[in-house]
């Protein structure tokens, strides 16, 4: 996973910031919008698994904090559901100008009631996903059922909400009179996916049968069991991210990896726009290359000599497995580390010569098994006569033509 601090600004000109995740191995094949709950931030727990397990499956995500919370400017007590709406329509533009335009929103609590709100303002979204929304933005009401009268009364009052104090102006609340979320999901027109638990005492499991009734298709329902509202056991976050990234892929576009068709038993395929990251096709099987970050890289996969380590591992280990299983000697396991680099060569008349430099092969093995020191001398030399270290050794030719 790669991770970095992005910034963008909202419709009042106020800085928002946000945390961008990108897979660890490829460039994204779709943007998602994580909108988080009720005066949570970008940065809790659950909201992390979340985005970890889309980012484990190729989206980026960007989760941010709204107006007011978190690192993001403004005052919380300014700002209203309306507000929360308009953040993610300016979260959308940005990933539109600077990366890719999302197709995924993902919110949790009142964070998944904005989504919907959100999504039927933003073009590209494809689907969206609710963990623990409720059915009407009104529902946080009764979370400052007490503050209420001194709200209408006065204007504004202090509320503790999960320990923290928060002012909440009347304004809040006359905003949350305005929005019907079933009038909206109704006519969203796009993929929904309610995700609730039936032990979630902060926002009842009904919420989730109002949404779903609502909505048109295609909808769907997971229940979150034995969860409660905020996910707080990692289990329960973790899981949510992978189901997520598995529905929503019926609902984004996810491109095949490239198919490279050719004679040769292997063969690389690298575009003017990918940098060093490589396209393979190695006997059937898809791979891809690439350098390290160090050197102008995305480093998304291994780079050519440690492939070819790779090879001169793996040729050891069904090397020294295939003779062990003829002589039936008791070998449980045989790990093959190695090591590539370039070093001088033992006794060299001239060692201050770059040039004197050889390709150095360091491997190290290890056997686990009821062996004795005859059976590990005896597979120890072995190892030097697999195939590809047999060919490391030999005299080699690389004959080169070109294909028109």
């Amino acid at each position: 996973m790669s991770l970095s601090k992005v910034t963008f600004t909202n419709p009042e000109g106020q800085t928002l910031s946000g945390r961008l995740e990108l897979p660890a191995d490829q460039h994204p094949h779709n943007f998602v919008l994580f909108a988080h709950c009720f005066t949570c931030n970008k940065n809790l727990g659950a909201v992390r698994n979340i985005s970890r397990g889309l980012t484990s499956q190729g989206f980026g995500v960007l989760r941010f904090d709204f107006t007011g919370l978190g690192e993001s400017e403004g005052d919380f007590a300014d700002t209203n559901f309306s507000g929360n709406v308009e953040d993610l329509i300016s979260a959308a533009d940005f990933l539109a100008k600077e990366y890719q335009a999302p197709t995924l929103l993902v919110g949790h609590s009142l964070g998944g009631a904005a989504s919907i709100f959100a999504a039927a303002e933003i073009d590209s979204i494809k689907a969206v996903a609710t963990v623990g929304a409720p059915s009407n933005p009104k529902h946080v009401k009764h979370l400052l059922q007490s503050s209420i009268p001194e709200i209408e009364t006065h204007g504004k009052a202090v509320v503790n909400l999960s320990g923290r104090d928060f002012t909440i102006k009347k304004q809040f609340l006359d905003d949350l009179e305005t929005k019907s979320l079933p009038e909206i999901a109704k006519n969203l027109g796009k993929a929904l996916l309610v995700m609730h638990s039936p032990q979630d005492t902060t926002v009842g499991i009904q919420n989730a049968e109002e949404i779903y009734l609502a909505a048109k298709h295609p909808k769907s329902f997971v229940t979150l069991d034995g969860a409660d509202h905020l996910l707080m056991k990692k289990e329960d976050s973790v899981y949510v991210g992978k189901v997520i990234a598995g529905w929503s892929s019926r609902y984004v576009d996810i491109p095949d990896a490239p198919k490279i068709s050719s004679k040769h038993h292997v063969v690389a395929n690298l575009g003017n726009d990918e940098g060093y990251t490589t396209q393979m096709k190695v006997g059937n099987h898809y791979m891809v290359a690439d350098e390290p970050e160090s050197v102008g890289g995305h480093d998304f996969g291994p780079s050519p000599y440690e492939y070819v380590s790779a090879g001169l591992s793996a040729c050891t280990a069904m090397t020294i497995k295939m003779y062990v299983a003829r002589k039936n000697w008791d070998l449980q396991n045989v790990e093959v580390h190695t090591n590539y680099s370039k070093t001088h060569a033992e006794d060299c008349e001239n060692c201050e010569d770059p040039t004197a430099k050889i390709d150095t092969f360091e491997r190290e093995i290890k056997l686990d098994g009821d062996l004795d020191e005859k059976q590990i001398t005896r597979i120890l030399q072995i190892a030097d006569k697999c195939p590809v270290h047999k060919t490391l050794h030999s005299e080699t030719q690389v004959i080169t033509k070109l294909i028109k």
